[in-house]
């Protein structure tokens, strides 16, 4: 199973997006893309400093056109979902993946890779989060603090102690703490028992309730933005979950600009989903450092330039796992199978064999879920046994719609 990466901001360097302007048609891509974002993503991907791309309003959009480029050459035709089809026309069938997922920012361009919206609408999108976190980020001096190792129960409780919050939640000992310079000057002047802390080099206290007009700026964006369901596999930062309504996963990600990111989890159901290859797109290199340890045996790959295109499609062929039930079906390899995934509507106990039109039911303290598809589908494997505890956002089945439009998802206006 290949799950398809982005990263979010921090991961950004002078000049990385360069050698990619050298494929055919990235120029104009990335041309337009500026319009969208409100900013030169060409100049800023190639000959900024440092300091420039830091800049939240510029750092944001840069990340998301990069991955967006990308996986349009990952493709291997340039085309990303969306891009095709009248003016009018919603979100395009997703990516050769069978996941995807983002970090923070990067969430809007697993939102692309998945097929939950159009390309433009992503870049409208993060053009207006970069800006609204950078104004919000002016309101007072807020920072973010890395906490490297330590105990995570008694790093928590510190970073709660001090009035902070743990922003990232990155894999085992590495969270960072955010909130104003006051606090986090306290912070630092106590740190928890065996714990390294970094000052980050960001303009403020992202991911916490500083970041509260900004996520009001974003959710003002998003409406009568047109989403669809995701056709693959889609993680949420929030929690780990795979989301399986456009409609929620916008949500989402309008919220989460105020609220932690929870990497860990991601990775965390990246192994309950039997993930055996992760590509991060560019500027890479950060996800695939954290999968390193907290995924071992998953193959990985980050592509930095365009010279590894070939690498991450052989890295596709050997292990996606639509492209073997396609096969398997006697439909050819081109053809990808719109198979979705069922996750648990809360924790308790799975129990089968449930009444018609539904998968089961959940059993837990405030009573019974029923766990149902929107649409009528077939199951294809069973991820739980009846009985099985189960936790909320766990994938239970993977099933196949029985009536699958060819023109892409059911659109769902969001």
């Amino acid at each position: 199973m290949l799950i398809i990466t982005a990263p979010g901001q921090g991961a950004q360097t002078p000049g990385f997006l360069a050698p990619w302007l050298e494929l055919p048609g990235v120029t104009e891509r990335l041309g337009a893309a500026s319009e969208l974002a409100g900013c030169d993503l060409i100049r800023y991907g190639t000959t900024a400093s440092a300091e420039e791309i830091k800049d939240t309003a510029v750092a944001q959009p840069l990340l998301v056109a990069a991955a967006i480029v990308a996986a349009g050459a990952l493709s291997g035709t340039g085309a990303i979902p969306g891009d095709a089809g009248p003016a009018d026309a919603g979100p395009a069938d997703a990516m050769p993946a069978d996941a995807a997922a983002g970090h923070s920012v990067g969430e809007l361009a697993a939102g692309v890779i998945a097929g939950v919206l159009t390309a433009d609408d992503a870049l409208r999108l993060t053009g207006v989060r970069g800006r609204a976190m950078a104004a919000a980020a002016a309101i007072e001096p807020t920072g973010m603090m890395a906490v490297l190792g330590g105990d995570q129960d008694e790093v928590l409780a510190a970073i709660a102690g001090h009035g902070l919050t743990p922003a990232n939640i990155n894999a085992a000992g590495q969270i960072v703490a955010a909130g104003t310079m006051t606090s986090l000057e306290a912070f630092a002047a106590a740190p928890p028992a065996g714990a390294r802390l970094r000052p980050l080099q960001v303009a403020g206290a992202f991911h916490t309730q500083h970041m509260a007009p900004a996520a009001a700026a974003l959710r003002d964006a998003a409406t009568g933005v047109s989403v669809a369901d995701p056709a693959i596999t889609l993680l949420s930062n929030a929690d780990g979950a795979a989301v399986t309504t456009g409609k929620e996963w916008l949500e989402r990600v309008v919220a989460q600009v105020a609220a932690p990111v929870r990497w860990d989890l991601c990775m965390r159901t990246m192994a309950d989903l039997g993930v055996t290859a992760l590509i991060e797109l560019p500027p890479a290199g950060t996800l695939t450092g954290l999968a390193r340890r907290a995924l071992p045996g998953v193959a990985q790959l980050a592509v930095k330039t365009p010279d590894q295109l070939d690498a991450a499609r052989e890295l596709i062929a050997e292990h996606l796992v639509s492209a073997s039930l396609a096969e398997r079906d006697g439909q050819g390899a081109g053809h990808l199978p719109e198979w979705r995934l069922i996750v648990a509507p809360t924790s308790g106990t799975f129990r089968s064999g449930a009444a018609e039109g539904t998968l089961g039911t959940v059993l837990a303290r405030g009573g019974e879920r029923a766990v149902m598809t929107p649409w009528p589908a077939e199951i294809i494997e069973w991820l739980v046994e009846d009985g099985d505890p189960i936790g909320e956002g766990q994938p239970l089945a993977r099933v196949q719609p029985l009536e699958v439009r060819r023109d892409g998802p059911r659109r769902v206006e969001g």
